[in-house]
């Protein structure tokens, strides 16, 4: 069994292989991006979102202060439809590296478009940033694990704690089949690293699900994915992949798989 997107390694998302013939000149479409939606889907995806939906107001009820990690994944931009068309009392937060592609910005504009809100955004402290690029070169990341983990760092780990600051819980987007180091995700977890409890809705839900949502409900995406991106992190840091690979090779494509998470979901 291959994925859509690859060959279903490392705990990736598990379906038939897909080939695309095509007449030359004409671009190929992303079959990732574009299942088959029929009836069943639907109803499939509508249970899904009510367990989802379930699930949102039981934290918020529990836990009172809680905010939403959106990374501007496929994923995020299904809980973030969730919370915000469903007016959920949970905060929504991203994350600007300073080195994001266009198209993740313009994805941002649309978010807040669609929705009549505006996304609180975290960025690396300048100083921290300065000092590295000094110190170690501006694309020093593809030298060695040390210094892509100690770049992650500062342009996410630091943010991301600050925008945890004051949280009694927080929610990802993340999904079991996404990666290797992700195969055991569980829907509720201690977040030890951060001191508060971290959740999972989406962590069932398969690629195709995803997509069958965002398209049912007409939502905005970035861009990139049609291109073959299913996994979408810094510019520099992110290529599209090949039909036949895996769906985070991608991602630090340089590093081998069991390394590939960027600190912010690394358990203490």
């Amino acid at each position: 069994m291959t994925s859509r997107y690859g060959a279903g390694m490392h705990g990736a998302d598990s379906v038939e292989s897909v080939s695309i013939i095509r007449p030359r000149g004409v671009a190929a479409q992303n079959p990732a991006t574009h299942p088959l939606i029929d009836e069943v889907v639907k109803l499939n995806i509508a249970a899904k979102r009510a367990n989802a939906l379930e699930l949102l107001h039981a934290i918020a009820e529990e836990h009172g202060a809680v905010t939403f990690a959106n990374s501007l994944g496929a994923e995020d931009v299904v809980l973030t439809d969730i919370i915000l068309r469903e007016g959920l009392p949970i905060e929504i937060f991203s994350l600007d590296t300073g080195r994001l592609p266009a198209e993740t910005y313009t994805l941002i504009a649309d978010v807040e478009k669609r929705y009549g809100t505006k996304l609180k955004v975290f960025f690396p402290e300048s100083a921290a940033v300065e000092a590295y690029v000094r110190s170690e070169g501006i694309n020093a990341f593809y030298t060695s694990i040390e210094l892509r983990k100690a770049c992650c760092h500062i342009r996410k780990v630091e943010p991301l704690r600050r925008a945890l600051a004051g949280k009694k819980a927080w929610i990802t987007g993340m999904r079991a089949a996404q990666a290797a180091t992700r195969a055991n995700l569980p829907v509720r977890e201690h977040d030890a690293g951060n001191g508060l409890e971290k959740y999972n809705p989406l962590a069932d839900w398969s690629e195709q699900d995803v997509w069958a949502y965002i398209r049912i409900h007409e939502l905005p995406y970035n861009a990139l994915h049609d291109q073959f991106y299913p996994s979408i992190g810094c510019a520099p840091c992110t290529r599209a992949i090949a039909i036949g690979e895996d769906v985070r090779v991608g991602r630090w494509w340089w590093e081998d798989a069991n390394s590939k998470e960027c600190g912010l979901h690394v358990k203490k």
